[in-house]
């Protein structure tokens, strides 16, 4: 019940801040940057940057950073290049030509977290697929502090490609993206990560906008045979558990000796950890060494737990592969999951909460729209309509089916 009456006032709370930006606009969104974002402004343009603003953080970072982003863009940029779709067409033998054509999203707007942690790997994983997909206006919300992770996080949107960003964040940013304000035009689809206001804001606003994704708390389960290093396995467990106290890393393994070793491997790699207490309590609300019967019990439970990542530390993870149909990104033998949070590639966007059964990573696919095309020929008119007038009376639509044979009339005369 608890449970239930938190998640009924996170769902108020967010709703009335949603109607308050519809209504208001500007107005809202500033004093709810004021007061959650602690971002103080007269205007919106005050809490408003621009490439030219993007490219001077790029020039004010460290060498190194800068580099680092370059390369990370730059493997994720090919990665997604094999990814665009294509527009195809044929002709049947009645001479119809049928299709799909493939346009781009006009605007979207990016969610990207700047309050407690700043994640300039989620401007490039994000901003970058929207890019190749051909989106014309990119448009970053984040509630950007002034240090140098903020210096990070635009830096990132010079190199993945941003036109706009705004210093807001929250339920109340997702509002004015999705219903548009006096200074921000509304989006056609949001995406990106967030906390709970967020995801709330984000499923309230689902069918005015489209979203990527309802995203909670970050997993990795990873599937061991003993062959890998327990210390290693160790730390790809502390660097998921320490995202947030509610993310859940799991090894499975039928070695019991070895899930021993990672216990103890864990219990000594700890203790120098800066988040040491936050990765202690996220494993122990949401950890676990699991002994499992076989490997392929192993596969079968990952399989219904879907998790967002999922590592086959295995001397021979293409055995294993071909049992796994759940997974938001497999990472197979001693590929760590933390490459996929930057560089290997793939977005780190991942489908959570077991709903890698029916969803997948953010890629270029999610910033395109397909349409059908249809081109009837004469002989296609004659040889359907008669067939579909007399489906359509079936459905008790009398208007369908003249419409239909009304064609049939045109042709013959």
């Amino acid at each position: 019940t608890g449970i239930s009456d938190n998640q009924t006032n996170l769902a108020n709370l967010v709703s009335a801040i949603i109607s308050d930006v519809e209504a208001r606009g500007d107005s809202a969104l500033l004093e709810y940057a004021a007061r959650l974002d602690n971002r103080k402004a007269s205007t919106l343009k005050e809490l408003t940057l621009e490439p030219k603003d993007f490219r001077a953080a790029l020039q004010r970072i460290a060498t190194e950073d800068r580099r680092a982003l370059e390369s990370a863009a730059e493997r994720i940029r090919a990665y997604h290049m094999h990814q665009k779709p294509d527009a195809w067409s044929y002709q049947d033998a009645l001479g119809n030509s049928l299709g799909q054509r493939v346009t781009p999203l006009k605007r979207v707007g990016f969610c990207i977290p700047g309050g407690q942690a700043s994640y300039p790997s989620s401007v490039l994983m994000t901003v970058i697929p929207a890019v190749l997909a051909g989106v014309e206006e990119r448009v970053m919300v984040s509630p950007l502090t002034q240090d140098y992770n903020h210096d990070m996080v635009l830096a990132a949107a010079a190199v993945a490609g941003l036109d706009l960003a705004y210093c807001v964040g929250g339920a109340h940013a997702v509002a004015a993206l999705a219903c548009g304000t006096q200074s921000i035009a509304r989006v056609d689809k949001i995406v990106g990560p967030g906390g709970l206001y967020v995801s709330e804001a984000k499923r309230q606003v689902f069918g005015r906008v489209g979203i990527d994704m309802i995203a909670g708390p970050s997993e990795v389960l990873i599937i061991s045979d003993g062959h890998a290093e327990a210390s290693t396995l160790a730390l790809d467990l502390m660097a998921q558990a320490e995202h947030d106290s509610s993310s859940q890393a799991l090894l499975l393994s039928p070695d019991e000796r070895h899930l021993d070793r990672v216990e103890q491997a864990l219990a000594e790699l700890l203790f120098d950890l800066p988040r040491k207490n936050l990765i202690r309590q996220s494993l122990e609300n949401r950890g676990g060494l699991i002994l499992c019967r076989s490997l392929v019990e192993a596969a079968d439970l990952a399989n219904r737990l879907a998790p967002e990542h999922l590592e086959l530390a295995l001397a021979e993870p293409a055995q294993l592969l071909p049992r796994i149909d759940n997974a938001g990104a497999i990472f197979l033998g001693a590929s760590p999951e933390v490459m996929g949070d930057y560089n290997a590639g793939p977005s780190h966007c991942l489908p959570t909460q077991g709903t890698a059964r029916f969803a997948s990573p953010l890629g270029v696919y999610d910033f395109v729209k397909r349409s059908s095309v249809i081109a009837l020929s004469d002989r296609g008119l004659r040889q359907l309509a008669a067939p579909a007038a007399r489906l359509a009376r079936r459905e008790g639509l009398e208007a369908h089916a003249r419409s239909a044979e009304a064609r049939l009339i045109r042709s013959e005369s």
